[in-house]
């Protein structure tokens, strides 16, 4: 402001703002088409995604029994990675202007818990990312046929065997965990203020960090770290195992997610000490001489 000193306020110096915390509710935005356009881009790209993620799994598996004793039949785990990682850095490319390009309840929960998003924000794009994930295994379902997709597991998320439950769950953790970091490094307002001339530096390495984390855990979990798309083909596929280990898949992820939220903004932003200090010199302000 005109005539104001920059001694004033040394957060005048920096050269990015951190936006204010987002209310729990904000009534005035669920009259706003801007909430419903992000819900359906939400929607759609979770859609797309496990449509694209699970046709590759089934079609490695496919390609694979069908050129049994060949190695380089069907895309194989990197194949599979690559899908995961390549799909998200487009789709997060594609809607972060319009949704943030959560595209993962996990992500949505972590950004709750940061106070990025509403209550009522992070509720509908759950609801909305579910039901993409249901439709996106269906349209896998309808383009492998109902027997190839039944026959090779119609790409749900399940425990493989020689692991117990205890690694499933620590791998979904750690996997999310890399993940939501990655997503809060990445959206950072001092880095996008400083790379703000590389548009595609956000989504890059958040399609990398999907990338490695699927090659670290497909061979464990099939790699969850996302719970609507294990939920979709969950339902879809109907498998009794698919569904008994379906917690593992949504306490995984929600706990990784909360841990990276807890990192980032406590530990490396400091918001605890920033709000310690705060107090404290209001403390000192008002405190008699």
């Amino acid at each position: 402001m005109a005539g104001s000193s920059s001694n004033d306020n040394p957060n005048n110096n920096k050269d990015y703002h951190d936006p204010p915390p987002a209310p729990l509710v904000d009534a005035g935005e669920l009259g706003k088409w801007s909430l419903y356009r992000a819900v359906i881009a939400e929607f759609t790209a979770t859609l797309l995604l496990v449509c694209i993620t699970v046709a590759t799994v089934i079609g490695h598996k496919r390609q694979s029994a069908e050129g049994a004793g060949d190695s380089c039949a069907g895309a194989g785990v990197l194949g599979i990675a690559w899908a995961f990682g390549g799909i998200i850095f487009v789709l997060v490319y594609c809607t972060a202007g319009i949704s943030g390009g959560h595209i993962n309840p996990a992500v949505t929960f972590g950004m709750l818990l940061a106070r990025r998003v509403s209550l009522p924000r992070a509720a509908l794009y759950m609801i909305a990312q579910c039901l993409g994930a249901m439709c996106g295994a269906g349209l896998a379902r309808a383009l492998h046929g109902g027997r190839q997709y039944e026959r090779h597991g119609g790409g749900a998320n399940e425990l493989a065997a020689g692991y117990s439950a205890g690694a499933g769950l620590a791998a979904e953790m750690v996997g999310t965990f890399v993940l939501v970091y990655t997503v809060f490094s990445a959206t950072d307002p001092k880095r996008k203020a400083r790379d703000s001339h590389v548009p595609v530096l956000a989504p890059l390495p958040i399609g990398l960090a999907v990338l490695v984390v699927h090659l670290a855990t497909i061979p464990i979990t099939g790699t969850g770290i996302n719970p609507a798309r294990s939920l979709g083909p969950a339902v879809v596929y109907n498998g009794s195992k698919a569904w008994s280990e379906q917690w593992m898949f949504w306490v995984g992820p929600f706990a990784g997610a909360a841990a990276a939220m807890l990192y980032h903004q406590y530990i490396l932003r400091g918001a605890a000490a920033k709000a310690f200090a705060s107090s404290y010199l209001a403390h000192m302000h008002h405190a008699p001489s």
